[in-house]
């Protein structure tokens, strides 16, 4: 995946983030707020239009939450990815202790048209390494396990993928574990 470009979402890319959460995506309805709203209860009837909103008012508050991937100029994928506590929800449904220096991969998104092609690995690879240049320390996924998994069950991306890139179990959990990863100082 050489041709694939990773950038970090800045306030130039708003645009191209809401070009791949879209509906010919399947990635309209949820804009990757999910661990932004308060609680589970209720999520699923929450509308298209309020993620929407919820999302808009992320990016104008300069919450600019992840990496975008593109392959020429399309965006073809997205991984959240910030500070750990920032996410309430995350931390409490989890019962994670604070630690303001913990990052968290929360969130992986890949257009239809490019699944398959190792592009959420390469999009990984790509953000540790930036991560690692910024001085971040320790990174923590939180994916679904089991056998019985569809393509819904992974959006915080799946677990080979991170057992790959070296992350390991933290911390056991069902149907969620908390793996994590000790990230290397890479100056830039």
């Amino acid at each position: 995946m050489s041709t694939l470009e990773v950038h970090r979402l800045d306030a130039s890319r708003c645009a191209d983030f809401l070009r791949l959460h879209c509906d010919a995506n399947g990635l309209g309805w949820c804009r990757c707020v999910a661990w932004w709203v308060p609680a589970w209860e209720g999520w699923g009837e929450r509308t298209a239009e309020q993620n929407l909103a919820l999302r808009e008012s992320l990016f104008e508050r300069g919450e600019l939450d992840g990496y975008l991937a593109y392959e020429g100029r399309e965006p073809v994928a997205w991984c959240q990815v910030g500070r750990r506590d920032r996410l309430e929800k995350l931390t409490r449904t989890l019962a994670l202790e604070p630690d303001p220096s913990v990052w968290a991969i929360t969130c992986f998104a890949v257009a239809p048209r490019a699944r398959g092609r190792g592009v959420a690995s390469t999009l990984l690879a790509r953000v540790l390494a930036d991560l690692a240049r910024r001085g971040v320390r320790r990174v923590e996924a939180f994916p679904r396990r089991g056998e019985e998994l569809d393509a819904a069950d992974l959006w915080n991306g799946p677990a080979a993928m991170y057992a790959a890139a070296g992350f390991e179990l933290a911390r056991e959990g069902s149907p969620r574990a908390v793996l994590a990863l000790e990230l290397p100082f890479r100056a830039s």
